[in-house]
């Protein structure tokens, strides 16, 4: 999932070919799923002759500045991606589209071709990106309800430790929410806490000074070293934990140490607890989860959950209706053998046929009547005899 690096260094490249060019030509793709409150054609209109003047981000959103608004504003989601004919942009895992595919590709959802032949394209295989026209981007959600950049708008280091004083949730799931911190996603949060040695289920007010600082250092460096590789992750430092967090558990090693998997944040969380261990009583707790495969859908590689949707919410019920369905059924199966095996007197564990079964209980209330009449008999032969 792109998160602010890839962000970033997309924006960056817009802004190094883009920025004094003129729209010519644009093309909208037909896909309210992606292309949100606008029709391709009025979108299309509003781009023709309109001039770029600025790239902007925050967190993981990014926006054309045109020289009047409306402007074009872009949630990457899962895998967004910014490409431009002819100049490399980073091709992050997941939306990278071959050089041999056809251009514009078929999962473009964005296009524009420039005065001076440049052309751009927004591409989402997943379509779970936003693709927005909007008048103010920054005054509206979601970007108007983030917090402050990680890589803009940092906090001081004070600021940074008073604010996590007061926070009495899990350090992992502080880290990932956008209206406290934007655009740090999964990647990152496990990066940076590995780094500053920070158990990911450690309540945020718990940690001290030290813990805190350390965290902001590694929030601020693993931000900039990312960038300085222009997202690019194969070029990420090798003994960084991002290379093995998506190793199959018992396989995945980072510097010769063991890399465990547990749920922290409600996402998949590698960490190495020989390093990153709980201190004190603390400490947050969820249940631990195997990996879900991302050919199942809900979850994808890297533990970042796909929004929820129709298809999605469809395929749910219809799998919670059939386990219900098969549930009542053992349910009734399960209630009929109780039953059996109640009944069965002989200890046969209701393997024998029911017509051998049924004689067999007949013989034995036969015999159980025999015994009775017996009884009564000596009982009245007794009186009998005292009198």
């Amino acid at each position: 999932m792109p998160e602010l690096p890839e962000v970033e260094a997309a924006r960056r490249a817009v802004e190094e070919n883009c920025l004094g060019k003129t729209i010519k030509r644009s093309i909208i793709a037909d896909d309210t799923k992606v292309i949100d409150g606008v029709s391709p054609s009025d979108f299309q209109a509003s781009l023709l002759g309109k001039t770029i003047v600025a790239a902007r981000r925050k967190g993981k959103n990014m926006w054309l500045e045109l020289d009047s608004p409306p402007f074009p504003s872009f949630q990457f989601g899962m895998a967004g991606a910014i490409y431009i004919k002819g100049v490399a942009v980073t091709k992050y895992k997941r939306s990278a589209v071959s050089d041999s595919d056809e251009w514009p590709s078929k999962y473009s959802k964005f296009f524009i071709e420039l005065d001076d032949g440049l052309e751009l394209s927004f591409t989402d295989k997943r379509r779970f990106a936003k693709v927005r026209l909007l008048k103010d981007p920054a005054s509206v959600p979601p970007i108007s309800e983030l917090g402050p950049d990680a890589l803009l708008e940092p906090m001081t280091v004070d600021e940074f430790v008073d604010s996590l004083s007061k926070k009495k949730i899990t350090i992992k799931a502080l880290l990932l929410d956008q209206s406290y911190i934007s655009g740090i996603g999964n990647w990152i949060a496990d990066e940076v806490l590995y780094q500053a040695r920070i158990h990911p289920l450690q309540i945020a007010s718990s940690l001290s000074r030290e813990s805190c600082e350390s965290l902001h250092k590694c929030i601020k460096e693993v931000i900039e070293k990312a960038l300085e590789v222009g997202a690019d992750s194969s070029q990420f430092p090798s003994n960084w934990i991002f290379h093995s967090r998506e190793k199959k558990p018992g396989k995945a090693f980072v510097d010769g140490k063991k890399i465990d998997f547990i749920t922290a944040g409600g996402r998949t969380t590698a960490y190495v607890p020989e390093l990153q261990k709980l201190t004190g009583t603390k400490s947050g707790k969820e249940p631990n989860k195997p990996r879900k495969q991302s050919s199942k859908g809900y979850e994808d590689e890297d533990g970042d959950k796909e929004p929820v949707n129709e298809e999605n919410t469809g395929r749910a019920k219809a799998k919670k209706n059939q386990n219900t369905t098969k549930g009542a059924a053992r349910k009734s199966r399960a209630k009929s053998n109780s039953e059996e095996n109640d009944s069965d007197e002989d200890g046969d564990g209701g393997k024998e046929d029911k017509p051998v079964k049924m004689a067999k209980r007949k013989q034995t209330k036969t015999e159980e009547a025999s015994k009775k009449l017996k009884t009564s008999r000596k009982s009245t032969q007794s009186r009998k005899v005292k009198k």
